[in-house]
């Protein structure tokens, strides 16, 4: 990597950048474990977020998808790549895959609550599907998810090794 970068920063950077912020994330876990843990507060999700954003794997798929979305919004991919990902089509699936490196990071927990999340699309979620705007996050929106899945599957293993 080019000196003088701390990726944790940029990628951070990039996801405010792009109009997602770690109390956007922290609400989605929050939607995701509350059933499970009463008296789940805020901060705690915001706690599980923050360690799943100081993963280098993380890092490098926020930058990676976050990229790839600015080269659709901008027009700067070959057809018909181009429309695939402008159209977030259901059959592409690589938005996925991505997320899912993720959510690997913490276990399979985090894959059925990142297939939830994924379906339910609350919060910030449902802003970043909404397609009647020029933003292109065919990427961003599976990330922010499992961001979200990884950080409450985080919590799930910690809560569970406490009790």
């Amino acid at each position: 990597m080019k000196e003088g970068y701390n990726l944790e920063q940029v990628a951070r950077k990039a996801l405010q950048d792009r109009g997602v912020t770690l109390d956007d994330i922290a609400d989605l876990v929050y939607f995701l474990q509350v059933k499970y843990h009463p008296n789940l507060d805020i901060d705690e999700c915001k706690l599980n977020v923050d360690r799943v954003l100081s993963k280098r794997e993380v890092q490098n798929a926020i930058l990676t998808g976050i990229q790839l979305d600015l080269l659709a919004e901008q027009g700067k991919m070959e057809e018909p790549l181009l429309s695939i990902i402008r159209e977030d089509e259901g059959l592409y699936g690589v938005d996925e895959i991505i997320a899912l490196s993720i959510v690997n990071v913490y276990g399979s927990i985090g894959f059925t609550n990142y297939g939830y999340i994924d379906k339910q699309k609350p919060g910030i979620l449902e802003r970043l599907n909404d397609k009647e705007t020029k933003e292109c996050h065919t990427f961003l929106d599976d990330i922010v998810g499992a961001i979200a899945a990884a950080a409450s599957s985080r919590l799930a293993h910690r809560a569970a090794n406490c009790e």
